[in-house]
């Protein structure tokens, strides 16, 4: 039986022919396999990308064929963000996985020393955390909830959940850029000690806050969708947000919802969610606007914002590690 040689080089011209077959096959079961909501970059965008530098893939060589691959980038955030890892068939996986893995951290080495790690483990991905944790890796758990246009039961939920403040000193009113500093100053204050700032550490900063929120409006996360962002209004001044956009064909996502310390507690969030879930699907009824769902990613032990979700029509479909390796 012949011996199994591994080892691993960045992908370069010299593998684009040959690499072809497994980033395929990773293609083909990217839904499937990886929750991926739209196909990835076909092969001629991908290898585009990489000529680019917008991304960077560690190939595992298999006696000098390519078996595994794994890609990162570091280009979107102040994170290193590792997109994927993927293994042709299922033969000597842990190996496989580990001799990548460890090259990335050789690769990243330098930048590790000031920038986080942040790996979402989606799909079969999960199945690989007992073994990244040995590298350091910690865990937070998210799940992702889905509001289905043209779903009865959870329209019903929808229009049947409190839609006024008690409080008339409360508004919602849609997104418009003067709204853009306090804006910042919420979210930095809403999520700089949550977890969230575990592997983005720009929730930490103003500066990086500032920067998360710029690439939103600027449509680098998506198409910024402002009618259907909400803004809570106390006496006229801003202290809620609930952010939305879209992150994939026809499905629309709520990326943020901030809300400042004294008016939390309130229930307030889930009238800003209700303002703009409504509006989004009030403009699919009248032939606006084409969302097939809504979407949302909330931590795993977040009850609170979990029944806030559920009570406005939201659905848990699917939970994952959100793995991160701080500096």
């Amino acid at each position: 039986m012949e011996n199994v040689n591994y080892e691993t080089q960045i992908l370069d011209e010299s593998l684009f022919k040959i690499f072809a077959g497994v980033y395929n096959d990773f293609y083909s079961v990217a839904k499937t396999d990886y929750k991926f909501e739209l196909d990835p970059l076909d092969y001629t965008g991908f290898i585009d990308s990489i000529k680019k530098n917008l991304i960077k893939c560690i190939v595992l060589l298999e006696n000098h064929i390519p078996t595994a691959f794994l890609v990162y980038t570091t280009a979107i955030s102040e994170s290193i963000e590792l997109n994927v890892i993927h293994c042709l068939g299922n033969e000597d996986l842990l190996t496989k996985r580990k001799i990548l893995v460890e090259r990335f951290l050789q690769e990243t080495e330098q930048e590790r020393k000031d920038k986080v790690v942040c790996y979402p483990m989606l799909g079969s991905q999960s199945t690989f955390t007992s073994d990244i944790a040995h590298y350091g890796f910690q865990f937070v758990g998210l799940v992702v909830l889905r509001f289905f246009m043209n779903d009865k039961l959870s329209e019903d939920i929808l229009h049947n959940s409190p839609s006024v403040p008690e409080d008339e000193n409360y508004t919602v009113v849609s997104w418009n850029n003067s709204y853009f500093d306090d804006a910042v100053r919420i979210i930095h204050e809403t999520f700089s000690e949550a977890s969230d700032a575990l592997f983005d550490t720009r929730y930490k900063s103003i500066e990086g806050t500032t920067d998360i929120l710029d690439k939103i409006i600027n449509n680098v996360y998506g198409e910024f969708l402002p009618e259907f962002t909400s803004v809570l209004l106390y006496n006229g001044e801003p202290c809620g947000f609930c952010f939305t956009n879209i992150t994939a064909g026809t499905i629309a996502n709520i990326p943020l919802v901030a809300i400042t310390k004294e008016h939390q507690g309130k229930g307030l969030a889930k009238y800003m969610l209700k303002h703009s879930v409504e509006a989004l699907v009030n403009r699919v009824h009248s032939c606006e606007r084409d969302f097939s769902e809504i979407n949302v990613s909330a931590e795993t032990n977040n009850i609170s914002a979990l029944k806030m979700y559920r009570h406005i029509g939201f659905k848990e479909d699917y939970s994952y590690p959100q793995s991160y390796l701080p500096v």
